[in-house]
């Protein structure tokens, strides 16, 4: 079947969906997944908690057929997905969990239990509850408490409480045995078989707005020349925010989300290369071991739904001054790698980053990997976030350093590099400079802390005042000696 260059296919729960952009009046190419469902009789489960990703109210789970006749789950935030970003997935909701069963319908175990536990008062939150629980249903097996309290981080809740919640999802995914494809597997694998590749180009223009979603990265190269002022979309947790908090109307927009050339990765003996269309949650799963001050950086990164869908190269893109992963970047010297037409550019991030929200990116580039440095013998890395809430919440402060002595415990490199202190991410150059060639010992640090202290003049704001901005900086030095 040809697939148009204005239809976008999908299929909610077990039926195939087709919207005709050129025709419909209802939908626009950023219309939000939630939105759109929300537009649909009985698909009412999902919820606009904040339009943000904070809450879990409007959590969905979106499924992808892999070639080997398998699907991949994976618990998302409708509120910051636009429709054409869904194309060739399938997108489950609540309302198509429960199975028909002759003339009875059979709830899902882990609606099952919710019920069981007594797991839902006002019920509010609980069909986003119930989804990110189906997605960790599918995805573990026995999961630890870690895990399942990692799966609930992004569903708030507050009436029910987190315990019969925990105690639903404990009963619900223990001892799956069943790893065949069940009947309603089978029939969407059916569909996707039917409908062929879906790998094709798509061009929108409808109600003022351009939307693209090219197949390839040398169609999206060619885009982004022609489109220079078009905002490129990854993962869209931070575009979509300027529509649906800052009802900004945008124009045009170049969706790179389903390219697979950004989605690979490699290493070798000196560096890990990583695709900059990765979601955080997979690159904290690449990374885990073997970069462990990043892995554990990003196990604190917003929620399980947003890292799946936030990516590395959307989030360096961002050059947020509150970045958490930033920090770990600079502190690990890393570097971008820049694609335009058939040239590469690279450049330390350091220097990539050039001042509030603003990279060091020509208008017809594009981030294409990111390339890490792994660690050396003898380098030290370690990597904080302070913030009000320990989970799913911006940082006050974050920092990342690096260190190596001597025999004589002598500092021949240290990085000291934070986020929240200034207009980007920066490093203590004047700290850095009298901690050289001195032995790290207590004495040496308490000086150190007073310069750092003076060193950056951070703003007040809604997470942190300048002066406790500065305490926290310079707590988290003596943090870092006393963890050394």
């Amino acid at each position: 079947m040809k697939q148009p260059q204005h239809i976008i296919q999908f299929l909610l729960n077990d039926n195939l969906i087709e919207i005709d952009f050129s025709k419909s009046v209802e939908y626009k190419p950023t219309t939000t997944v939630l939105n759109y469902l929300r537009s649909l009789p009985g698909h009412k489960g999902v919820k606009e908690g904040c339009a943000e990703g904070d809450c879990g109210a409007c959590t969905v789970v979106l499924a992808e057929y892999n070639q080997n006749g398998s699907f991949t789950y994976k618990a998302v935030t409708s509120c910051l997905l636009f429709l054409p970003m869904i194309h060739g997935k399938q997108l489950i909701t609540v309302e198509g969990l429960a199975e028909k069963n002759g003339d009875q319908w059979e709830l899902h175990p882990v609606q099952k239990e919710i019920i069981q536990s007594f797991g839902s008062q006002c019920g509010y939150c609980t069909p986003g509850i119930v989804m990110s629980l189906f997605a960790l249903y599918k995805n573990h097996d026995n999961p630890s408490k870690t895990i399942i309290n990692d799966a609930l981080t992004g569903n708030l809740c507050r009436c029910t409480g987190y315990r019969p919640i925990i105690e639903a999802a404990e009963k619900a995914c223990a001892n799956i045995k069943s790893h065949q494809l069940t009947v309603k597997e089978k029939k969407a694998e059916n569909i996707f078989k039917a409908l062929g590749s879906l790998e094709k180009s798509i061009a929108i223009e409808s109600q003022g707005q351009k939307y693209f979603r090219p197949a390839t990265l040398h169609n999206a190269l060619s885009l982004i020349k022609q489109y220079p002022k078009a905002h490129i979309v990854t993962g869209g947790s931070d575009i979509a925010i300027k529509q649906t908090k800052k009802q900004e109307f945008l124009e045009e927009i170049i969706d790179i989300s389903g390219l697979r050339e950004l989605k690979g990765h490699s290493e070798d003996q000196a560096n890990i290369y990583l695709g900059a269309g990765l979601s955080m949650e997979e690159v904290k799963t690449i990374v885990d071991n073997k970069i462990p001050e990043l892995h554990h950086i990003l196990s604190y990164f917003g929620s399980l739904q947003i890292r799946n869908i936030a990516t590395i190269g959307g989030n360096l893109g961002t050059a947020s001054p509150i970045s958490d992963t930033l920090p770990v970047l600079i502190a690990r010297k890393a570097k971008v790698i820049l694609k335009s037409g058939d040239k590469e550019r690279t450049q330390s991030i350091d220097s990539f980053i050039k001042g509030y929200r603003k990279t060091n990116i020509n208008p017809d580039e594009l981030i294409y990997r990111i390339v890490i440095p792994k660690t050396m013998k003898g380098v030290i890395f370690k990597s904080y976030k302070l913030s009000k809430r320990k989970e799913l919440d911006i940082s006050s402060v974050s920092g990342a350093f690096r260190l190596q002595l001597d025999n004589e415990k002598k500092i021949t490199d240290i990085a000291l590099v934070f986020g929240g202190m200034a207009e980007m991410p920066k490093k203590a150059v004047q700290t850095e400079m009298f901690l050289m060639k001195k032995k790290f010992e207590r004495e040496t640090i308490e000086t150190a802390m007073k310069i750092l202290y003076d060193e950056f003049m951070p703003i007040t704001d809604a997470r942190a005042s300048d002066v406790g901005r500065r305490l926290m900086a310079r707590n988290l030095l003596m943090k870092f000696y006393n963890d050394v």
